[in-house]
């Protein structure tokens, strides 16, 4: 079995590196609220006190966090996890949602580190992260990503790649922004429907049903309707705020149309300006009742 050194354990992390540990690898965690690795140390891991410390002869350093910020600091500097002695070859796979501008300067620091950078965004709710049944999205030399699968596969039921490093990023960009343009507009479609007075359990069960039906208009339907935000949250507000604003630079350096991704930056902006950063990406439907 390999080392594994895991950075990040929110929603999504932790249900990643619970899988790396149930597969039998031996698992390094390191979080910035280290009270969130309990049930890995008593499940076996090690709780690290740095990024670097926990990457130490590691075979593959992974790290799921929150955005380009976070990033930087788990894997830069002095304490950073690419500044650790690590096993010949080693992997850093990052499967945040980052910048695309970020993940290639990432990537540059890893390549000098002698490290094999795997680009891998991933999709899929914490459930999926916890069940092992996510999708990668990947950007990387060929060769490498061939030879991290075995590493991978505890984590999901797919991989697809899409390029080289930065493809993966890309593609996972412009889908996070289509679904927030999904999500915004769900939201006015169901504001529309309580102005014109009609029962919204049968709107939402009938657009369910029908052709503009996705999984993220099912979900989050379902979800404006029950109307609770505050608790089982599977995607902040702030979150969804972060990926519309990537994805929204990333069309723009490109020239590419992105007028209804600007229109739901906009909306998803104004709920987290209204205080609601915290509370379910679904909040959204109470901010167009205002």
């Amino acid at each position: 079995m390999a080392k594994i050194a895991f950075l990040g354990l929110g929603r999504m992390g932790s249900g990643m590196a619970a899988r790396m540990v149930a597969a039998g690898h031996k698992v390094a965690v390191f979080n910035r609220s280290p009270e969130k690795a309990a049930g890995f140390v008593s499940a076996g891991a090690v709780l690290a006190a740095t990024p670097r410390a926990a990457a130490e002869r590691a075979d593959a350093i992974i790290a799921m966090v929150a955005d380009d910020v976070a990033s930087r600091a788990v894997w830069l500097g002095d304490n950073g996890a690419l500044a650790a002695d690590v096993a010949a070859g080693a992997f850093a796979v990052e499967c945040s949602t980052l910048s695309r501008p970020w993940v290639l300067e990432l990537a540059k620091h890893a390549d000098t580190q002698g490290f094999r950078y795997i680009d891998s965004p991933v999709t899929g709710l914490p459930d999926a992260a916890a069940a092992g049944q996510l999708t990668l999205f990947v950007g990387a030399n060929r060769d490498h990503l061939d030879a991290a699968r075995p590493l991978l596969d505890p984590l999901c039921t797919n991989i697809i790649r899409f390029g080289e490093i930065g493809a993966g990023t890309a593609y996972k960009l412009l889908q996070n922004l289509l679904g927030s343009i999904q999500i915004a507009s769900t939201a006015e479609a169901l504001r529309t429907a309580e102005l014109a007075g009609l029962d919204l359990a049968a709107v939402v069960d009938t657009l369910s049903r029908g052709g503009a039906a996705s999984p993220t208009v099912v979900r989050v339907g379902r979800l404006m309707l029950d109307g609770i935000h505050d608790r089982d949250i599977a995607f902040t507000a702030a979150l969804r705020l972060k990926d519309t604003r990537i994805g929204v630079e990333q069309a723009d350096s490109l020239n590419a149309p992105a007028t209804l991704g600007h229109a739901a930056y906009g909306i998803f902006g104004r709920l987290v300006e209204a205080g609601h950063g915290d509370l379910n990406e679904t909040k959204v439907l109470d901010l167009l009742r205002e």
